[in-house]
């Protein structure tokens, strides 16, 4: 994970995590980071499978989500946060 401080952006890559362990990650790093955060980039991938894709785009679900959007690359996720 790192933290962009000028925009507050996270970014985390999920790269070898298995669809329950990477969904229990993030639903535990939304509720701990900074409320300053309003961005989460997360990278995910998509030649070994869009099972993580999936699950992020469909799936996950936390209050704090505002929006997801898929990135121009297909390997990546953003999550606006409220």
């Amino acid at each position: 994970m790192t933290l962009d401080n000028k925009k507050q952006i996270i970014t985390v890559d999920l790269h070898n995590m298995v669809k329950e362990q990477a969904k229990r990650y993030l639903e535990q790093l939304l509720n701990s980071i900074s409320i300053n955060v309003k961005e989460v980039h997360i990278i995910h991938g998509y030649h070994s499978g869009t099972t993580l894709q999936n699950m992020i785009q469909k799936c996950l679900k936390h209050p704090r989500i505002k929006q997801k959007i898929k990135s121009f690359n297909q390997g990546v996720t953003i999550l606006y946060l409220k």
